[in-house]
């Protein structure tokens, strides 16, 4: 009898770990009780190449232009190295069988090496889960996703992301909110197992848009709308964590750089990326080629970048920019950067801190904001090329006259990018305290 008992515990242990590993681990919170989010792929080295052109394709959340905008401005001056330019495809309103009708003519005429996409919003269809929703979204996603493998295109396979409230444009609306995100939450499954059987990347939008709003919600208050103000598009906060989710997808592995100072031997050093103009009197004067992403706003609001870097890991995992000092004799030392002055304790500077996640505002900010107002205005200017001439009476009279006038806009546009994107020269000083 004892023997038995302990045969059906050790099953009982053996199927509990088994499902653990089978999906993700979720709060403990009733909030969250009728969710059943597979794992989520990771991925298993970087899916990006030197001189990649990527195209990011979606809907509405996408034709945003914000989650897509981080993307390129981080790409741009992060890993300047890889020298990956950007195109946007987003549509609004667009399900998975639109772009898959238009994908030929509006994305793959330019080439793309490597795409990411984010449907399954509209597929929802803003309704309770039904196998024909599901069946389409497969059918659909996979033929795109097989379309650009075709074409010799690497795929990231992005999820939806969650619902915050009933859209006030859906009429005749069934079901509740956590209908809709159960529903969503399947689409996001389904997109698993099209990422596993095709052998692509896999983005996770839905599952950290979902616990960070509720998180969020927690910190800052029932006001906070991850999912936007309309329950489906999101500020800036949330289009963070979109973009972070499509970034570590690409197997980025977030070390913009480190600075060390070894004061028992007056020395310093700086790593690839960065250059030593000088040290002396515990002041450096770097030159830096790769940037931090910098972002400011204030912690509460959805509208804010930099809320959202507090609801995922976004510096830490994508954005570390590390200064570490060695050998100080002193309790706590006083770091001055730009116009900032932080202070640190001896054993926390031995080990690095992050001047990206502590400085909001640095040396790089200025010249960040050239990078990402210069993209702003490309990918603005993308969505006239694609919706208003591509689809206009411009190009259903001569497309490919179209296209070649359109480029010629849109290319000066394209260098402005690269010719924002300038080396920076900023200096740290450090001071016992």
């Amino acid at each position: 009898m004892k023997q038995i008992l302990l045969s059906l515990l050790l099953a009982q242990i053996a199927g509990s770990v088994f499902a653990s590993e089978q999906f993700e681990a979720k709060p403990d919170d009733p909030y969250f009780a009728k969710f059943s989010p597979k794992k989520a792929p990771r991925p298993s080295g970087l899916l990006l190449k030197k001189g990649d052109r990527l195209a990011i394709c979606g809907d509405s959340i996408t034709e945003q232009k914000m989650y897509s905008r981080i993307m390129e401005t981080y790409l741009t001056v992060c890993v300047p190295e890889l020298e990956i330019t950007v195109r946007q495809y987003g549509w609004s309103g667009e399900r998975a069988p639109g772009f898959l009708a238009r994908m030929t003519n509006d994305c793959l005429r330019f080439k793309p090496t490597v795409a990411t996409t984010c449907y399954g919003m509209n597929d929802h269809e803003y309704r309770p889960y039904e196998e024909r929703i599901g069946q389409t979204y497969r059918e659909k996603s996979t033929e795109i996703v097989e379309s650009f493998k075709t074409h010799g295109v690497r795929v990231i396979q992005g999820s939806p992301g969650c619902v915050g409230k009933m859209p006030g444009w859906v009429k005749g609306a069934s079901g509740t909110v956590e209908d809709l995100n159960l529903n969503l939450c399947n689409l996001r499954n389904i997109g698993i197992e099209i990422a596993e059987a095709e052998k692509v990347g896999f983005a996770d939008v839905f599952w950290p848009m979902l616990t960070a709003g509720f998180e969020a919600r927690k910190q800052y208050g029932a006001d906070y709308a991850i999912a936007g103000k309309d329950g489906v598009h999101p500020g800036w906060a949330g289009q963070l964590v979109m973009a972070t989710a499509f970034l570590k997808a690409f197997g980025l592995d977030g070390d913009i750089g480190t600075f060390t100072v070894d004061l028992a031997h007056h020395q310093a050093t700086v790593s690839k990326g960065h250059e030593l103009i000088s040290f002396k009197d515990g002041e450096l004067q770097i030159r830096s080629r790769r940037y931090p992403f910098c972002a400011t706003g204030e912690l509460n609001s959805d509208t804010s970048i930099r809320s959202g870097m507090s609801l995922v890991p976004f510096n830490q995992d994508l954005n570390r920019l590390m200064f570490v000092v060695k050998n100080g004799t002193a309790k706590n030392y006083k770091v001055t950067w730009g116009n900032g002055t932080k202070t640190y304790s001896t054993g926390l500077l031995s080990k690095g801190v992050n001047l990206a996640d502590d400085f909001s505002t640095n040396p790089f900010s200025d010249a960040f904001a050239k990078v990402d107002a210069a993209v702003a205005a490309e990918q603005g200017y993308e969505t006239r090329q694609i919706k208003d001439l591509f689809h206009g009476p411009e190009g259903k009279t001569d497309m490919d006259l179209t296209v070649k006038l359109a480029e010629e806009v849109r290319a000066p546009l394209a260098r402005a990018i690269a010719g924002a994107f300038v080396p920076v020269t900023h200096m740290i000083r450090i001071e016992a305290e």
